[in-house]
């Protein structure tokens, strides 16, 4: 007899569940980028999320209009899913309030989240979340907008526990690029992309240091850009090793083309969604008592694994049987 209790409602204590994002995370920074992933998020369906990058996007002396503009697309009929984000710009400059407060103020209420680059430590995490929380109190929101803050500073990896164990952090996303820069030279370009920015010692611990912080307080772990624009092969094959080496649940695209490869390589193997499926459905008929399964035992530590790879091949976009989309993502 199935008991309708939920996965996450049993298997997790209140603060342990994971975020439910998207497996990739699209940035686009013009006014053209940004209405092309609109549309293909329409097309596609909320396979993917979107950023809207006012850091990269504005022009200098323009950052006002750009955040008027993203405030404008977010709030627009062209945002279909309320899975449209946006960067703001890091602390030191003169537009962060600004973008925060226009961006905020003109779209919270369909914001999916914000993502602040360069934070330079705990204190500049906070200090947003503040001003974040004010802004949302003046403009009668009922909702906290979720931050996400790129660790790409000697500083903010540090600090990368404290960090995460902020209330409404939602993901740790590690920045390679200008973690590489951040090391005068004592990198070399090759530290930016593969094999380098897998094998580099002081790049895996950072990726590591990321990771570990996130998971340990169900914060989502999101792996930094492909430089590599056409070549699928490499992309999947960055996708892949960002997840099965180091744990990454979510990974940067800057290109149309790079979407598809990305969801490839963070997907779970199809023998081990079906096997998934099995299980946790056999878990919650049986009211989430130990089962047996291909005579193997399985318990809440295992249901746990399992449930965890049916979320992830939900976020990719596998099709899920019928009584498993209907039983536990209805």
């Amino acid at each position: 007899m199935t008991t309708g209790a939920h996965p996450d409602a049993v298997l997790y204590s209140e603060d342990g569940v994971l975020p439910e994002r998207a497996a990739v995370e699209h940035f686009a920074g013009s006014e053209k980028l940004m209405r092309k992933a609109l549309a293909l998020q329409a097309e596609r369906g909320p396979v993917f999320d979107i950023t809207l990058d006012c850091e990269d996007g504005a022009a200098a002396g323009a950052e006002r209009d750009h955040a008027e503009l993203v405030a404008a697309l977010i709030m627009s009929p062209e945002n279909r899913f309320n899975r449209v984000g946006a960067r703001i710009h890091d602390i030191t400059h003169s537009a962060w309030r600004t973008d925060l407060e226009q961006i905020v103020g003109l779209a919270g209420t369909r914001l999916a989240y914000l993502v602040l680059p360069k934070a330079r430590g705990v204190s500049d995490v906070e200090r947003v979340i503040a001003i974040l929380r004010e802004v949302e109190a003046r403009g009668g929101l009922t909702r906290e907008i979720p931050l996400h803050v790129i660790l790409e500073t000697h500083g903010a990896l540090h600090q990368a526990w404290e960090i995460a164990a902020l209330p409404g952090i939602e993901t740790l996303d590690f920045g390679l690029m200008d973690f590489v820069s951040a090391h005068h030279g004592a990198l070399d370009s090759a530290a930016m992309r593969s094999p380098g920015q897998f094998e580099h010692p002081l790049v895996v611990s950072a990726k590591i240091q990321t990771v570990r912080a996130a998971l340990a307080h169900a914060v989502l772990p999101s792996h930094n850009v492909c430089i590599e624009l056409r070549d699928q092969a490499i992309i999947e094959s960055d996708a892949r090793r960002a997840r099965e080496e180091f744990g990454f649940l979510r990974m940067w695209s800057i290109h149309p083309d790079q979407i598809d490869p990305i969801l490839r390589g963070m997907r779970p193997a199809a023998a081990e969604v079906e096997m998934a499926g099995e299980i946790i459905l056999a878990a919650q008929d049986a009211d989430w008592a130990p089962t047996r399964h291909q005579d193997r035992l399985h318990d809440r530590a295992s249901y746990r694994y399992f449930w965890n790879v049916l979320k992830r091949a939900h976020s990719t976009g596998i099709t899920l049987q019928d009584e498993v989309l209907n039983r536990l993502f209805a």
